[in-house]
């Protein structure tokens, strides 16, 4: 595990922005698009019930939104609801935002998010004058959300955005397994007040140690964690892990450890110092596809892509170059071929719907 700095949890809760309290466990929006109605309404009642208030969506999401919206319309002023927006212009962000509010049913939203800001490019699109933070500034003032946050996967981007401007939130990956943004962006966060929320608390599901890696992040800075959840079971589990917010023993770190060599030919951390591809192949775009098709059941919605995409599995020529440069040693062809291989079998035993 990494040196990093220490916090104390102490608390079940954590004030995420200012005026904003919340359970440090919440709510992802990400597998509610597999469910029906019915499902997500039962999930999310008994979200609500045992005390989860913090509640995270986009406008990618497809229907997330507005199945949030179904059930935390009844439970406004006891829910925090963030939702954030792929747009790098002002213009668009607001209608984004617009959107956002007509799904949601609501009126305003307590915290509204630059989505995954990747690169300087995206930097200097959204830092433009009319770039989506111009348009986010004009749209808290409007009263139409609350605090402004960004999120993104790599620390090093994120930190130039916190340097660039006072954003209230960041969204980041945090699990034992994906530590990179405990050493220095997480502290710093923390030293400009601005809430940490963790994404990927359980590694997009790959994670079977939960309670052991919640206890372990949740004494990283992290104000609150929000793993997907597509049952009752899942949010009861999952606001059980808050019981003991405990520094792991000796043993008990081992133990993580033991899970984090189980993972660690197969788990990509999207560091992408793997790219570029000489073949262009999104590599860490392909596997959040496999783990949203293999992990979250989206069939439909990863088949859609795969088939918007200039070069996917199947391009693959295995010439290892993205091996070579991988810091976690991960086989890519071979992941690659075996992930295209199954997922031709599985389409062949289910039809995608709208098509014979």
């Amino acid at each position: 595990m990494p040196e990093a700095m220490r916090f104390e949890p102490a608390e079940k809760t954590s004030v995420v922005a200012e005026g904003l309290k919340v359970l440090k466990m919440g709510m992802g929006g990400i597998p509610l698009q597999r469910l029906d109605v019915k499902q997500s309404d039962r999930v999310l009642e008994k979200a609500v019930a045992v005390g989860i208030n913090f509640y995270d969506s986009a406008r990618i999401y497809t229907d997330s939104e507005s199945k949030f919206g179904r059930v935390l319309s009844r439970h406004r002023p006891r829910v925090v609801i963030a939702s954030k927006s792929f747009s790098r212009d002002a213009a668009t962000v607001l209608a984004d935002i617009e959107s956002s509010l007509k799904q949601l049913r609501t009126d305003y939203i307590d915290i509204y998010q630059c989505h995954n800001i990747a690169s300087e490019n995206d930097l200097e699109k959204i830092f433009a004058v009319d770039g989506a933070v111009a348009g986010l500034i004009r749209a808290k003032e409007q009263g139409k959300i609350r605090h402004i946050g960004l999120s993104g996967h790599k620390p090093r981007i994120v930190i130039m955005a916190l340097e660039r401007f006072a954003f209230e939130t960041i969204q980041v990956p945090c699990n034992f397994m994906e530590t990179e943004s405990m050493q220095e962006l997480i502290p710093m966060a923390r030293q400009r007040q601005a809430g940490v929320i963790a994404m990927k608390p359980v590694g997009g599901g790959n994670i079977k140690e939960i309670n052991l890696n919640f206890r372990f992040i949740f004494n990283q800075g992290v104000d609150v964690a929000i793993p997907g959840m597509d049952s009752e079971k899942q949010v009861e589990e999952n606001v059980a892990a808050l019981t003991d917010l405990s520094p792991l023993t000796f043993e008990e770190s081992a133990r993580l450890q033991k899970e984090k060599d189980r993972l660690g030919d197969h788990f990509c951390r999207r560091c992408e110092y793997c790219m570029p591809c000489p073949q262009g192949l999104p590599i860490s775009f392909l596997h959040v596809l496999k783990n949203y098709y293999f992990l979250y059941n989206l069939k439909d919605w990863v088949w859609e892509r795969i088939d918007a995409l200039a070069k996917t599995y199947k391009d693959c020529v295995a010439c290892g170059q993205c091996v070579q440069k991988c810091p976690y040693n991960l086989n890519m062809p071979e992941i690659f071929r075996t992930t295209w291989e199954k997922m031709l079998v599985d389409k062949g035993n289910y039809t995608l719907k709208g098509k014979d």
